[in-house]
């Protein structure tokens, strides 16, 4: 075991790789490689503002996995970033294990559908949420692995028990980080013309949503967030496929 670096067990099976300075990239691989003879786990904690450090473990095969919050390491309270590698990864030198290695640290955005459903006056389906005073376009948060389409009608028909086929993409509005939320993506479907006797087959999820009515684009201006109402007119309009916080 080289000098810099330090590899010890902390719990059954798991072994944590510690380093000081800048080990070369072998030696670190070759430390987790020897690791995982005996463990089935070998992992490392890098502060949030070490470069190199997250650098170093993501080129020594370790997958990020995420960040750990107040962890106390060598008596200091601080966040870490944890990478690790399990002794059943891909190996990276196969394009399987690369793509997975690249996949841990890329940056990922959270991804949004809803759909835009009118009735024959043009007023605008809006759904009234428990978990915030305004109102919204029916839709939510898209699965891990899921296709935005389908999400926006799973979404749909859990929440309102309308099977309603999603038509054309109407509009992709990016949304900025706000409120504690980082940002995330929204993507408006084409949910047709429906008469306002649908609203008679509506089942709502009580858990989420308390109403839900056509309302004008007027009544959208004041029932819904400014940014909500923006990106509602602006996937009336149809005139621009992209907007940022519907402008």
């Amino acid at each position: 075991m080289g000098d810099l670096i330090d590899v010890t067990t902390v719990a059954e099976g798991v072994a944590r790789i510690q380093w000081q300075g800048e080990p070369t990239v072998d030696a670190l691989r070759r430390e987790v490689a020897t690791a995982l003879v005996e463990h089935s786990r070998v992992e490392a904690l890098v502060p949030l503002d070490d470069r190199g450090a997250q650098r170093a473990a993501t080129w020594a095969g370790l997958l990020k996995e995420g960040v750990s919050r107040g962890l106390t390491v060598d008596g200091e309270v601080a966040d870490r970033v944890v990478y690790a590698r399990v002794r059943d990864d891909q190996p990276v030198d196969q394009p399987e294990g690369f793509r997975s290695l690249l996949n841990s640290f890329l940056p990922r955005k959270r991804a949004i559908s809803q759909m835009l459903v009118r009735d024959p006056e043009g007023r605008v389906l809006l759904c009234q949420l428990t978990y915030k005073r305004d109102w919204d376009l029916p839709g939510g948060v898209v699965e891990v692995g899921e296709s935005p389409r389908l999400a926006v009608q799973r979404e749909v028909e859990e929440e309102l028990g309308l099977v309603i086929e999603p038509g054309d993409l109407v509009l992709t509005d990016w949304l900025p980080p706000w409120g504690g939320w980082d940002d995330a993506v929204c993507l408006v479907f084409d949910g047709g013309t429906h008469e306002p006797a649908v609203l008679a087959d509506v089942v709502m999820q009580e858990r989420e949503i308390r109403d839900v009515r056509f309302c004008t684009l007027d009544e959208v201006d004041e029932l819904a967030a400014d940014f909500t109402a923006r990106r509602v007119r602006a996937a009336v309009s149809g005139a621009q496929p992209y907007t940022e916080s519907g402008r």
